[in-house]
């Protein structure tokens, strides 16, 4: 039989041996067949200097803690969380308007509500320029289709509303301030019952999962695995894990930060409903400044819009002592506002905050972690969340949040009594049968579960929770429109 010799040709040697010991292309044994372009790799014959370990480039990428520095997390096992918070103490209408003749205003009431000024009561009315005061002197009408309300009354110093400077059809505010009586005369009619304001959110449930299959698990790599969580070893499975768990770990925080509710004009088809994060509560019942100032001269700038927001602050709650938590920036705005008013730096330009011990031979701090501005004690800190490139800090569009510290005292419809609470802060279901804060378990026949004959490991997460803005009227945001 015939021998053939193409399968010489076909099969040709996979090593040539030299005369000399050398390690050439035509003898080396390649680890991955060393393709054209291939240098780069461990298809070539010399070994390279390995750097085992990865270049933590970004750092810490975890942008999670602000929930756990400004509020608390309490479990609740109901789908639902309702609270009721107090309104204003004072009588006060805005929208008023002075109708014909001068001694009378209609003023316009919330629908489905009646006008609560009563004959006898001594009033205020200003257009924000003049100022009248008056004696109601009938009682208020009921409301007409436009939930106005007509109330009539004598002025004190005047003839009319109109003599006092406000003019017929102007827009005025008005505000109760006590009564007056005659001698031998019956007294108040009527009372007044407090509204009774309610608020609730509803937890949502987040979910991710990581997977790996049996035989890469068991796989040992050239990179060292070392991440934010301490997780180390030459298993790349590991970081995955490990970053999947973070990842979730921030998401977490971030729903409740950035969570909207299902609108009216949202998705019909949407299949769940949302829940209120803490930019949505904030632009619904607090407080929005847009385009805050960077420093300049006292009496302007930063220091002009910050007084301004004061002044906010002051027709709300006037908490004493609060947070902010601020972009790079809108930092570095603060640190020069409050640079700006040292006396040395304002007229020689020289670095003098003697708070700091500043000597010749240290280096200058220039930063503010804390100040006082009228009433108000602020504590400022940067917040990751609005400088991290992969997150808002991205967009740029949110320059800061202020917060305010303590604890408001609420009625709690589950106890059925009141109740001190962070006015932020975050509740999670749990009962004695689940707790599900923040929930992971493995599945599969991989990594020491024997669960199912899936040859690999599934790593499950889940939390169900809701964020509570107790007082929104209290916070600022701080965003920007440039």
């Amino acid at each position: 039989m015939a021998f053939d010799s193409s399968l010489n040709n076909a099969f040709p040697p996979s090593l040539i041996p030299h005369q000399k010991k050398m390690t050439l292309p035509s003898n080396y044994l390649s680890f991955n067949g060393g393709g054209a372009g291939d240098t780069d790799t461990f298809a070539q014959q010399y070994l390279p200097e390995l750097y085992e370990a990865e270049v933590e480039r970004y750092g810490n990428r975890t942008i999670g803690g602000f929930l756990r520095m400004v509020g608390a997390e309490m479990p609740m096992s109901s789908d639902q969380v309702i609270w009721s918070e107090q309104n204003r103490l004072h009588i006060s209408y805005d929208s008023c308007v002075v109708q014909a003749g001068g001694l009378t205003m209609k003023v316009r009431v919330e629908a489905g509500k009646e006008c609560v000024i009563r004959k006898d009561q001594t009033i205020v009315i200003s257009d924000g320029i003049n100022t009248v005061k008056a004696l109601v002197t009938l009682e208020p009408g009921a409301r007409d289709g436009n939930n106005d309300c007509l109330v009539t009354v004598q002025t004190y110093q005047v003839a009319t509303i109109i003599a006092g400077g406000i003019a017929q059809g102007a827009a005025a505010k008005v505000f109760v301030y006590g009564s007056e009586f005659k001698k031998g005369t019956e007294g108040m009619t009527g009372s007044v019952e407090p509204d009774f304001t309610q608020f609730s959110n509803k937890p949502i449930i987040l979910k991710d999962h990581f997977e790996i299959n049996g035989s890469d698990a068991a796989q040992i790599g050239w990179v060292e695995v070392a991440t934010e969580d301490g997780t180390s070893g030459y298993l790349w499975y590991l970081k995955a894990q490990s970053e999947t768990r973070l990842r979730f770990e921030d998401y977490m925080e971030m729903s409740m930060v950035e969570a909207e509710k299902k609108g009216a004009n949202g998705t019909a088809g949407l299949p769940v409903d949302g829940t209120e994060g803490l930019f949505a509560a904030i632009e619904a019942r607090g407080n929005v400044y847009n385009d805050f100032a960077g420093a300049a001269a006292p009496g302007s700038g930063a220091l002009g819009d910050f007084d301004t927001i004061l002044k906010q602050l002051d027709t709300q709650g006037a908490i004493e002592e609060n947070m902010l938590f601020l972009s790079r920036a809108t930092a570095l705005d603060f640190d020069d506002m409050i640079a700006a008013m040292n006396g040395g730096y304002a007229s020689t330009g020289a670095a003098s905050y003697g708070l700091f011990n500043n000597e010749e031979d240290m280096a200058l701090n220039f930063g503010f972690s804390g100040f006082r501005r009228g009433s108000y004690d602020f504590y400022k800190t940067d917040w990751k969340y609005l400088n991290d490139f992969a997150t808002r800090g991205m967009i740029g569009d949110i320059d800061g949040v202020l917060v305010p510290a303590g604890t408001s005292t609420v009625y709690d419809q589950s106890l059925g009594s009141n109740i001190r609470r962070p006015f932020l802060h975050v509740r999670y279901r749990a009962s004695e049968a689940d707790d599900r804060r923040m929930k992971s378990w493995i599945t599969g026949s991989v990594g020491g579960a024997y669960t199912s004959s899936l040859d690999a490991m599934q790593v499950h997460f889940l939390s169900e929770r809701c964020l509570c803005v107790q007082g929104a009227n209290n916070f600022v945001l701080l965003k920007s429109t440039v």
